[in-house]
């Protein structure tokens, strides 16, 4: 019996979520303190009374 003909649509669906929100996370990560952070500003520096 093939394995990939008993899946369901919705193990499917909820492994696209899952790996979507996991590229979503570790790109977040990535900005925030990898090498992109370097460009990054603090708002709050930036309005110094």
């Amino acid at each position: 019996m093939d394995p990939s003909s008993s899946s369901s649509p919705a193990l499917s669906v909820a492994i696209a979520v899952l790996t979507v929100l996991l590229a979503l996370t570790g790109f977040g990560v990535y900005t925030a303190f990898g090498p992109p952070s370097k460009q990054l500003t603090d708002p709050f520096d930036d309005h110094e009374d």
